[in-house]
């Protein structure tokens, strides 16, 4: 683990969780699917196929319950290390739409917040579109809006290495081959940022710790098939493993912090059906959801910015700059935006 100096105290007086959102019942799918694909000409026909997904699970996602659940263990985080800010919770697609708790701070008379975002590494739909979603609920808000200070990424924080890493504990055996998953993103926005080299950086600091060797996959891709996104998928992995004689696979949904749709419903139904097809062993590692060491290195990230706390990292790339440069996290002209119609 590594150190960097002391940054500088900063008043704030809230933080903000920010996550994707999803819906909470039958009735939201659609409606919810709409939001998520808004401005992509994405018709009914086809959110209609991503709904059966939703479908199987009561109509339900369960983000918006795992991330209140991230949230209390957050608030006692907090209680228990002095810290007092008050946390609210909005979300990009769903209820609390950001821009109404945006507007609840405001009546709260918060006049400058840190934001989490429930996403760790860099790409446009994990990092600088939630930015612009906090420029968008500010401008919506009006003048009355408080300051909105987004976290720094926090993919190689130890912390969430750590928490990884005992996750991975509670199923992986000895000899089974570590298989790490992320969303897939298109190959065009995966150029303006380092998604894929953080993703491997992370991977190789966690298989290292646990002692395996271990794969990159991807999962989740959606859109139209002409367009190139990142391979290998999750499910033609675990094809070519068994093929080169592979018959045991721990996989870890590294790109997720919490067992939302697309891990319950890509890895658990579809990648665990393929596994048994080609007769792999498959066991999956929970994501790092309320784990201790998670909650731990997220309180230190706000230290770091309410309490001049030390900056850590792993790894030899360094933290995450604060703020993020500019330019970076780019949507080239002509991709889809937005992360793809699940969560």
């Amino acid at each position: 683990m590594h150190t960097d100096a002391v940054s500088d105290e900063t008043n704030y007086d809230a933080l903000c969780l920010l996550s994707f959102g999803g819906p909470e019942g039958p009735d939201d799918v659609m409606p919810f699917l709409r939001n998520v694909t808004a401005g992509r000409n994405v018709p009914d026909e086809r959110l209609a196929v991503v709904a059966e997904q939703y479908e199987q699970f009561g109509g339900r996602s369960p983000i918006n319950d795992q991330n209140r659940a991230l949230i209390d263990a957050l608030r006692a985080e907090f209680e228990a290390n002095g810290i007092d800010l008050p946390i609210y919770f909005g979300n990009r697609n769903w209820e609390p739409y950001l821009a109404d708790t945006v507007r609840q701070m405001a009546d709260d008379g918060v006049q400058r917040a840190l934001v989490l975002a429930t996403s760790a590494f860099s790409s446009y739909s994990g990092c600088r579109q939630y930015r612009e979603d906090l420029a968008r609920a500010a401008e919506t808000v009006g003048a009355a809006a408080p300051e909105l200070d987004k976290l720094r990424l926090y993919y190689n924080h130890p912390g969430f290495i750590d928490a990884v890493v005992e996750r991975i504990a509670d199923v992986h055996r000895p000899g089974a081959r570590l298989v790490f998953t992320a969303h897939s993103i298109p190959n065009s926005m995966s150029q303006w940022c380092e998604y894929e080299p953080q993703l491997n950086e992370m991977a190789s600091l966690v298989a290292d710790r646990v002692g395996a060797e271990w794969d990159l996959a991807f999962q989740s891709r959606s859109g139209p098939p002409h367009i190139p996104w990142l391979e290998p998928d999750i499910n033609d992995h675990l094809a070519t493993l068994a093929e080169d004689g592979v018959t045991s696979v721990t996989l870890v949904p590294l790109g997720f912090v919490s067992d939302h749709m697309e891990v319950a419903y890509d890895l658990d139904l579809q990648a665990a059906n393929t596994a048994s097809e080609v007769g792999i062993d498959l066991r999956r590692a929970p994501t790092v959801g309320t784990h201790s060491a998670f909650v731990r290195g997220l309180r230190q990230l706000v230290e770091e910015k309410i309490a001049g706390g030390e900056v850590l990292w792993v790894g030899d790339a360094g933290p995450w700059p604060d703020p993020c440069p500019d330019g970076h996290c780019l949507a080239p002209p002509g991709t889809p935006t937005g992360r793809p119609a699940a969560s």
